[in-house]
């Protein structure tokens, strides 16, 4: 079970020292050691933070800019925050600027819970169902990425098989621009999967470098389960024999292969285009 830190408080109180023990938790949660052990995550900007209030997350801890508060948005988020028990702490720049991205740094940031839900039972699953299964992807701004894409489809949800990257890196949250908190999000090992792939009752189309079927002409069915190899192996052998069919994304250019965030978005969109209107 992670390790949650002690002491959360709600109310408000202001910190400018980086000695400070919350500050030494937020900063921790940039190693993926950390972050497994605690259950924690950082999400950056009032933009991610809306996303997150939209979707029903609520902050364990929320930071913002001595100052800040003056701005309707972030007073909002504050008001929000406190009255669902969050701690708010009101730091000085100095601070902020320890905690936040070293690219782009926000006025105000949130510590959230990580969410990992339990599979869902696959002969159950409706027909208009859509999940994406990643077999150990290494970049987390490609998830992030992915999981945007998912979002904007109306996936059902992703499963991360394998050694993947975490989802919860603050780069992968921050590519995902919000979807984070949109999208179930399963871990299973490849032997989980491929049992739970056992009981599914529709397609499970996977992308392969010795495919002969162009992913356009396909035909997809539901419900269905887009299986996308790693950057640079691509689906494993015993993962490619499980689907029920391989397609593959043609090239002119002398390259073989696209980017994993781009030709995922490539099939996502692909199969769902009878269901996506203006």
């Amino acid at each position: 079970m992670p390790v949650r830190p002690e002491g959360l408080r709600a109310g408000t109180r202001a910190i400018s020292s980086l000695q400070n023990e919350r500050v030494k938790l937020i900063r921790s949660l940039e190693m993926r050691k950390a972050r497994r052990e605690t259950g924690l995550f950082v999400a950056e900007g009032t933009s991610l933070l809306l996303s997150a209030r939209e979707a029903g997350w609520t902050p364990k801890i929320l930071v913002f800019l001595a100052g800040s508060g003056r701005s309707e948005i972030v007073a909002e988020l504050i008001a929000a925050a406190e009255t669902a028990g969050a701690e708010c702490l009101e730091v000085s720049a100095a601070v902020l600027a320890k905690l936040s991205g070293k690219d782009n740094p926000q006025s105000m940031l949130g510590v959230f819970e990580q969410r990992w839900q339990s599979p869902p039972d696959a002969a159950a699953i409706g027909g208009e169902a859509l999940w994406l299964a990643l077999e150990a992807p290494r970049d987390p701004g490609n998830l992030g990425s992915i999981i945007r894409s998912c979002d904007a489809v109306a996936a059902s949800g992703i499963v991360l098989i394998g050694h993947s990257c975490d989802p919860y890196a603050r780069e992968a949250v921050r590519a995902s621009m919000g979807s984070i908190f949109n999208l179930p999000l399963l871990r299973m090992d490849a032997q989980q999967f491929l049992a739970w792939r056992a009981r599914w009752p529709g397609d499970v189309v996977g992308t392969h470098l010795d495919a002969r079927l162009d992913f356009r002409g396909a035909g997809y069915r539901g419900p269905s389960v887009l299986l996308m190899g790693s950057e640079g192996p691509g689906l494993s052998a015993a993962l490619a024999d499980a689907c029920s069919r391989l397609v593959k994304i043609p090239m002119a250019g002398r390259l073989d292969s696209l980017n994993l965030a781009v030709a995922t978005a490539l099939m996502l969109y692909e199969i769902r285009k009878d269901r996506l209107h203006l």
